[in-house]
């Protein structure tokens, strides 16, 4: 049996629209996936095809990335 996406954070975007970051499965090896959802006609909100999955092995890269847009936003201020 498949394990469920574990979501570790989100926050809204907009009214319509929140970014989930959370733990997924495909075929018994994990991912971090970083992925708009929007809210449809039901009201529940549903994943998008606007996002990013990548293999656990990568995430210190996404980190670092993240960390580097963090240094250059601050040098701006």
């Amino acid at each position: 049996m498949a394990k469920e996406p574990q979501t570790v954070h989100s926050f809204p975007k907009n009214p319509l629209e929140e970014v989930r970051s959370s733990i997924t499965y495909f075929k018994g090896k994990q991912y971090v996936d970083i992925r708009i959802f929007y809210k449809g006609d039901d009201g529940d909100f549903h994943p998008s095809k606007k996002g990013v999955t990548l293999s656990v092995d990568l995430f210190s890269e996404l980190e670092a990335g993240v960390q580097k847009l963090k240094e250059v936003l601050e040098e701006g201020e």
